[in-house]
């Protein structure tokens, strides 16, 4: 009889270890020891639950309850045995306020080497305020920033998906894709005050098959940018102001960058926002390359420089101004941009003297300027742009250099002096 009993025990914890090596594991913070009333470092009791979490054979969650999470810096690292979901739905994760507190570079929550991540939902509060006080980038342009934490930071992650995630008042970065293939980021949410320094909302570097469809950005920096490396990168839907705009670059700063190939943006909204698209290099940069970059229905609300390159970007004057960039740009168009420029020059396309660019179409931009000093204009550098259909302000005064391939605009306006709309001074 005994024996028959032990048989069966036997039996029982087989069956039980094959139904979770089958449908894999979901655990609760909450069980592995989270408190979640916002007071106490639930950071253990996250990295107890992740590793039961990655070791898994079967796909499994890491469930976040509704609360608040004091979090200090914490890593949820890879390689992990199968796909996992990191549910934070209606949790709310609140950082701590000193940035001394953050003893690495990782930025405050870091997601890195895994395969198959789903993030989703959860508000994740950086509390930067006291930080951006002590940004010193403006004066120290030199390599020599004090390092801020960024909010979220993705870091070689592959086929994986952020959703329904919202950024608060991050002190630097609210988010930093690195690294990454084929991750989607959809509805997302990103808030900080216009003033908040160098709080880049989306920042994308290194990465292949990026997709980002869907967000509402509000921040004091770029609503998205990208980095180096960036190639075959989607941007759509996306709502952004105040902010800097969407940016391509700066690129040419560092030796070594890897070349940009294939980003398009579309179906995009700015408003009250200091620049729109734009593609910016560094003078005196090395040799580099940014092609395939096109931008298309976006529409401008009371934006500054709404449509811009700026191969001469040399923010705080720390740079060789004297010296072109020797960044590449070739294969741009910007095709159905409308709405209003806060500025006179809407459209600015300065080039490098020593590698012109090439390959840039315009087609059907229609800029209003709304000032008191006259009707919108256009600004153009070492380029020939193409140009097709109807476009407004006129795009290249043919008795400037730089004059458009094909007969000029009749009546085209003289372009206004290069100190009337400045590029803006940022990171």
């Amino acid at each position: 009889m005994g024996s028959k009993v032990i048989q069966a025990a036997l039996i029982f914890f087989y069956v039980a270890y094959l139904v979770a090596t089958v449908q894999g594991v979901e655990v609760s913070v909450k069980k592995s020891g989270a408190k979640g009333d916002g007071k106490c470092d639930d950071a253990p009791a996250f990295k107890k639950a992740w590793g039961e979490v990655c070791k898994a054979a079967a796909s499994s969650t890491l469930k976040v309850p509704a609360g608040k999470y004091m979090v200090g810096q914490i890593g949820f690292l890879g390689p992990c045995k199968s796909a996992i979901t990191f549910d934070a739905g209606d949790a709310t994760f609140i950082a701590p306020t000193d940035p001394t507190a953050f003893k690495t570079k990782d930025g405050w929550i870091l997601f890195s080497m895994v395969k198959d991540l789903t993030v989703t939902g959860g508000t994740f509060d950086g509390r930067g305020s006291a930080a951006w006080k002590i940004n010193n980038c403006n004066k120290n342009f030199n390599g020599n920033c004090k390092n801020l934490p960024i909010n979220l930071n993705f870091g070689t992650l592959t086929n994986g998906v952020v959703k329904g995630v919202t950024s608060v008042d991050s002190k630097f970065f609210h988010m930093n894709v690195i690294q990454a293939k084929n991750l989607t980021l959809s509805k997302i949410t990103i808030k900080a005050p216009g003033d908040s320094a160098n709080t880049d909302g989306i920042h994308i570097g290194r990465s292949h098959g990026v997709t980002v469809d869907g967000a509402e950005i509000k921040t004091g920096d770029d609503c998205i940018s990208f980095g180096d490396g960036c190639q075959n990168v989607t941007v759509e839907n996306v709502k952004c102001g105040p902010g800097h705009g969407i940016s391509i670059g700066s690129l040419g700063r560092y030796p070594n960058e890897q070349p940009v190939m294939g980003v398009t943006v579309k179906h995009c909204k700015l408003s009250n926002t200091l620049n729109g698209v734009r593609i910016k290099t560094w003078p005196a940069s090395p040799n580099g390359v940014a092609s395939g970059m096109h931008f298309e229905d976006v529409t401008m609300d009371n934006v500054s420089n709404p449509i811009l390159i700026d191969q001469q970007y040399c923010p705080w004057n720390q740079c060789k101004t004297g010296v072109p960039s020797k960044i590449k740009i070739s294969d741009v168009s910007f095709k159905e941009i409308k709405g209003t420029s806060a500025t006179k020059v809407a459209v600015k396309l300065l080039c490098s003297s020593g590698v012109p660019c090439n390959k840039v179409v315009l087609s059907g931009v229609k800029l209003e300027y709304k000032g008191t000093n006259g009707s919108a204009i256009s600004e153009c550098d070492n380029l020939k742009p193409t140009l097709s259909g109807k476009n407004s302000p006129a795009i290249c005064d043919a008795s400037k250099k730089g004059a458009p391939e094909g007969a000029p605009a009749p009546g085209a306006p003289a372009p206004a002096p290069k100190k009337d709309a400045p590029a803006p001074k940022k990171a």
